[in-house]
């Protein structure tokens, strides 16, 4: 993948773009040290280091009505890798009046650069490794809209 390596944020943003590892080091970065359960490889430890996923969204403006509470709710991310891997992250996870959590898009692993991998989803309170996304592409926001 190479210095190409560049990550799409769409859907309801004011400014919805890519990033490349580059610009995603360049915002505040958090370490984390996790421990999960891999199906193929059994259990994994390793330390993870990026910006936190709300600050990435921060960055592309997400079009989200911060006024009250419960329309945050609504909101979903859609976070895409390049083997065809997706997870889904409620707003509410991320947002600091819910769950808080510190979720990443990590740019090094182990204290080794992503650069040419392409940045990772590190759900740090996660015991199953299930939503960990290697080689992100894509995240995009969006609501959830009545049931038809």
């Amino acid at each position: 993948m190479g210095a190409s390596v560049t990550v799409r944020l769409h859907g309801d943003l004011d400014r919805p773009g890519e990033l490349t590892v580059e610009q995603l080091r360049a915002l505040p970065a958090h370490r984390v040290a996790v421990s999960f359960d891999c199906l193929a490889e059994g259990e994994q430890r390793h330390g993870f280091e990026g910006p936190a996923l709300l600050d990435v969204l921060r960055v592309a403006g997400p079009r989200i009505d911060f006024t009250g509470r419960k329309q945050r709710l609504r909101f979903l991310l859609a976070v895409s890798g390049a083997d065809g891997h997706r997870a889904v992250v409620s707003w509410a996870e991320i947002d600091p009046d819910f769950g808080g959590q510190r979720i990443l898009l990590a740019t090094s692993m182990d204290d080794a650069p992503l650069d040419d991998a392409g940045p990772q989803l590190v759900v740090p309170d996660d015991r199953c490794g299930a939503r960990y996304v290697s080689g992100v592409t894509a995240v995009w926001l969006g609501q959830v809209n009545e049931p038809a």
